[in-house]
């Protein structure tokens, strides 16, 4: 994988700026392949970077970087509280036990038997999770009850989907695609447009659950042009590098971001919906947070330079028509008042 992380960071030196890590990344990036020099990927879910950055959990806020702490604050509670029920609820909301088993609830009230399937998904331990819950005897991280919210919110607003080619730009580890290939009754190919060395873990992660045959990583794809029914008809998902996007040819049915839209500044987002729209995607479903991410003061702060919102995907997207928002019951508000939303767009007849 290092030696491909290689290959992928000398050519993207040669590309527009557009296609580059935007000022968010540029420090995560470097963090995750320190991580990924140090430690390797066999388990890349417990990694401090990976878990900063693309792997979410519902642990407590700060629990992550700051363990041995709220350790010790746990342990103090479960001596101030003596009753063994009002001891579990502590470390429920420690643990991220209840907003996930929320979450798990409102999925499963909220899914219906038809396109895309989901019912019989149960995630990988592959990456070897930090943090993963069981429901009912199948596997569930926030990654995936992320992904799978969002499905539910698309298949509730649109009656007749049928998403046979995805592409998802961000995609984290590639936790989207391994709902969607896991069913075989979806009959649907994946393509995951990412940064390196965040494209690597997906690439990992996929490639270890469905075969290295199966999952096209940079190396396999270096043609002037990517047909993607060509692609699919070889393989079941496909990892390319942002400035691909440009190879590829044909027509999509659902393009997808979840929240790494909201890292990158306008000019780069608008960028990549300008592709999305010329590959003629018939649905666009992002979750990003509404009032925008922080704002870095200067270039050694963590944030964007400007912030994306809303409106932005409206201006951004002239050629869709906006047919459902929503933060409740399938997107997320924030303790501290910001609100996580799913957007749907459908393209104009």
């Amino acid at each position: 994988m290092n030696s491909l992380v290689d290959v992928i960071s000398k050519d993207m030196q040669n590309v527009e700026e557009c296609y580059r890590p935007s000022h968010f990344w540029k420090m995560g990036s470097a963090r995750l392949q320190d991580d990924l020099d140090a430690y390797g990927i066999t388990h890349f879910r417990t990694l401090p970077s990976a878990l900063s950055y693309f792997v979410p959990t519902y642990l407590f806020d700060g629990m992550i970087n700051e363990q041995e702490k709220y350790k010790y604050i746990l342990a103090k509670c479960r001596e101030i509280v003596a009753r063994p029920k009002a001891q579990m609820y502590i470390e429920d909301l420690f643990n991220g036990s209840n907003q996930a088993r929320s979450d798990f609830r409102v999925y499963a009230a909220s899914d219906c038997n038809r396109k895309p399937f989901t019912s019989n998904f149960s995630e990988s331990n592959v990456g070897n999770p930090i943090e993963q819950f069981d429901f009912y005897g199948k596997k569930y991280s926030r990654s995936s009850l992320n992904y799978l919210l969002g499905i539910n919110f698309l298949k509730k607003n649109i009656s007749d989907i049928n998403v046979n080619s995805v592409l998802e730009i961000g995609g984290g580890f590639g936790s989207l695609g391994e709902i969607l290939i896991s069913d075989e009754r979806n009959d649907c190919f994946y393509m995951n447009v990412d940064i390196p060395p965040t494209c690597i873990f997906s690439t990992y992660y996929l490639q270890t659950i469905f075969g290295k045959d199966k999952v096209a990583d940079y190396s396999h794809l270096s043609n002037d042009k990517l047909n993607i029914s060509k692609l699919r008809e070889q393989y079941k998902a496909a990892i390319l590098c942002p400035w691909q996007l440009p190879k590829l040819e044909g027509e999509l049915d659902l393009f997808v971001n979840f929240i790494s839209f909201q890292e990158m500044e306008p000019h780069i987002v608008e960028n990549y919906l300008a592709e999305v729209s010329r590959l003629k995607s018939r649905y666009v479903l992002l979750r990003n947070l509404r009032e925008g991410k922080q704002v870095a003061v200067n270039d050694s702060q963590t944030g964007v330079k400007k912030a994306i919102k809303s409106g932005d995907y409206d201006i951004f997207l002239p050629e869709y028509q906006l047919v459902a928002v929503n933060v409740l019951p399938f997107g997320y508000e924030t303790i501290d008042g910001f609100n996580s939303e799913l957007r749907l767009y459908e393209r104009k007849k």
